[in-house]
């Protein structure tokens, strides 16, 4: 429980790889009421559905007598950076129409690592909280509690 103060029209964005729920309050700060007005998923498989060629080999210098493996890329790490990217413009886009002036980000570490590299100052600024959680797949009223108590 964390305790946040979120003001009024604040939003909370609640994100994973894959699925992102953008939250406004319509309440107060003492009695938050979270309401989704965007929504939007990305379908991820795992890397080996995505990709099925066996990794290249690069020669090491003259002949063939050397050769490495050349790493697979990881599809599913790709595609979660690219819905990351996708928050991150809505995000700048919105702080620039001044729609927000308080943001709570909910998502896994990996996701808001990827959030703060892409995000401006300008959003940047209006985060008032970090959540450490998938909350993806929680109802409203779980959130809620979660957040604000």
């Amino acid at each position: 429980m964390s305790g946040i103060r979120l003001k009024h029209k604040g939003w909370v964005v609640v994100a994973d790889g894959e699925k992102a729920l953008f939250l406004e309050n319509a309440g107060t700060p003492n009695n938050p009421a979270l309401q989704v007005f965007n929504a939007f998923e990305q379908p991820n498989p795992k890397t080996a559905a995505q990709g099925t060629d066996r990794p290249g080999r690069v020669s090491n210098g003259a002949g063939n007598a050397h050769r490495s493996a050349v790493q697979e890329t990881d599809w599913h790490r790709l595609a979660k950076h690219e819905f990351a990217r996708e928050i991150a413009s809505v995000l700048e886009n919105s702080a620039r129409a001044d729609r927000f002036e308080q943001l709570v980000l909910v998502a896994p570490a990996v996701v808001i690592g990827e959030l703060r590299k892409l995000l401006s100052g300008s959003v940047a600024d209006r985060i008032i909280s970090e959540l450490n959680k998938d909350l993806t797949r929680h109802p409203i009223p779980e959130i809620e509690k979660l957040l604000f108590e």
